[in-house]
């Protein structure tokens, strides 16, 4: 005989729309719980596929689907089941034609998804050349297009996420830094976003991309007067530089350092920025770029200021390899015993 459990799921493909509302809203409040999820998580395999299709029904039913399977795949076996069954295709084929508030859910569901490796490789479509790439285009450009209105939450800001998972593997950074797609350019310009999520989610993309600084130094340094200030900016302090150091700088660099600045709050941030930069500045080619835009000095100045101390070393490893590189001059700081 079938558990309750197994009859619960069953009322998921009914065809009376308050038994479907009813046991979609009951699986909702399961995965609620820790208990919950296990006991749904042994049926995954008869409940998943139901509960996907409901993510195409009205609103009623497509959001508490939506939020259980959010929640289900914070488990990463069922999370590896849901990517077996297609839900990353189902997702993007859903997320453009959804309200706000679904796409948000079906973003955070990518978040999850794309932690596993099946997952990461689906999204970026690897076994297909034609369509390689494809899904990952159009979260970035809904990502730097959209945005949080005052009364409104912004659905794409989980996408910065995505875009840091994706970037842990190399088809994700080699995609990213293609120069003709220009993705990186794109996400890169949500730096200095309002939203910490969007911020966080740039700031570790390029941090990530710059793994490939090697082999893609060139590609880099294209999109310089984007590059340099999303990574030296966290960096800078909040002091207003000097005419003198500021006659060095590009005017991307110059002008915002000019005047008073709210400074990063999340150290994450400034430490991810700074191994950017030393991973770019491996490179002779990276290093010349950097003095180009009195970098050295930014960071003699930032330093100053910082109090976290894995900031602090993540300053004083750069400021190391400055120093010891062949440069017509050195930069004044300091490093600890």
């Amino acid at each position: 005989m079938a558990t309750e459990l197994e009859e619960l799921v069953g009322f998921l493909s009914s065809p009376s729309p308050n038994l479907t509302k009813a046991a979609v809203d009951i699986v909702h409040g399961l995965t609620g719980s820790e208990d919950g999820l296990k006991s749904l998580a042994k049926h995954a395999d008869i409940l998943l596929p139901p509960l996907s299709r409901l993510l195409a029904g009205k609103k009623e039913v497509s959001e508490p689907a939506a939020v259980a399977l959010v929640n289900l795949s914070q488990r990463s076996a069922v999370a590896a089941k849901m990517v077996d069954i297609g839900m990353i295709n189902l997702a993007m084929d859903l997320l453009f034609k959804s309200e706000p508030n679904i796409s948000r859910l079906l973003v955070m569901l990518l978040v999850n998804l794309t932690q596993l490796e099946s997952g990461t490789a689906s999204l970026l479509q690897t076994g297909d050349e034609k369509m390689q790439g494809l899904y990952v285009m159009k979260l970035v450009r809904s990502f730097c297009r959209s945005s949080s209105g005052e009364d409104n939450e912004d659905p794409f800001e989980h996408v910065g996420s995505i875009l840091v998972n994706i970037s842990k593997k190399e088809a994700g950074r080699k995609l990213l830094l293609d120069p003709k797609r220009g993705l990186l350019k794109q996400i890169i310009r949500q730096y200095d976003s309002s939203s910490p999520l969007r911020r966080k989610g740039v700031s570790g993309t390029i941090r990530n991309c710059c793994f490939e600084a090697e082999s893609e130094l060139q590609n880099l340094l294209l999109i310089s007067e984007f590059l340099w200030p999303a990574l030296l900016l966290p960096v800078a302090g909040n002091k207003i530089y000097s005419q003198q150091d500021r006659s060095k700088m590009p005017l991307e660099l110059s002008s915002a350092l000019s005047i008073e600045r709210e400074p990063v709050d999340d150290p994450e941030i400034r430490a991810e920025a700074l191994e950017a930069i030393y991973m770019i500045t491996l490179q002779e080619a990276g290093l010349r770029a950097f003095w180009s835009v009195n970098g050295p000095r930014i960071i003699q100045v930032g330093y100053e200021d910082e109090e976290d101390p894995k900031v602090m070393e993540a300053y004083e490893q750069l400021g190391s390899l400055l120093i010891n590189s062949s440069g017509t001059e050195e930069p004044a700081i300091e490093t600890s015993n």
